[in-house]
């Protein structure tokens, strides 16, 4: 059973207590939900173990929702994990005539958003270089969370690019 942010119960999948749009019927079944901007929120991704928001999501003027894993996770996956349908995230809209899909949504996300997450894998970095100063060795675990943070940057950078 799913308890909603709004206090309804329902099965997992279910929409139950969820009649509002598609960003509230996702949000309702996410944790460590952070409103961040007018329209945009962090949140624990479902998808995979997270003890820090690492998904963003962000609510279109169209309704459309768009996710990002900062970890990884496909789209599939996290909405799976949350127990939704892709179609629960995408309104029935159409685009008007000549216009293309890039033109009406725009960038996917705002600079901040970006930059909150680059500032956190730094962080990472950071205290890895010190640890390393210090004459410390890391861990197996610690170089797999370098190469992680590293990915990270290199896709916030393509993000950064175009």
């Amino acid at each position: 059973m799913v308890i909603h942010m709004n206090g309804r119960a329902g099965p997992p999948g279910s929409r139950a207590g969820s009649s509002g749009s598609p960003a509230e019927r996702l949000l309702d079944r996410l944790q460590g939900v952070k409103r961040t901007a007018p329209d945009r929120w962090l949140a624990r991704c479902p998808a995979h173990e997270d003890r820090h928001p690492s998904l963003s999501i962000r609510e279109l003027d169209d309704g459309m929702v768009l996710l990002r894993c900062w970890a990884g996770c496909e789209f599939g996956q996290i909405v799976t994990a949350a127990g939704l349908q892709p179609a629960d995230l995408f309104p029935q809209k159409t685009i008007p005539a000549g216009e293309t899909r890039r033109q009406r949504i725009g960038k996917p996300f705002p600079a901040a958003d970006i930059l909150a997450a680059v500032a956190n894998e730094a962080l990472i970095v950071g205290i890895a270089a010190r640890d390393l100063a210090q004459g410390a060795s890391l861990t197996e675990a610690d170089i797999a969370r370098l190469f992680t943070a590293s990915g990270r940057l290199m896709k916030a950078s393509g993000f950064a690019n175009g």
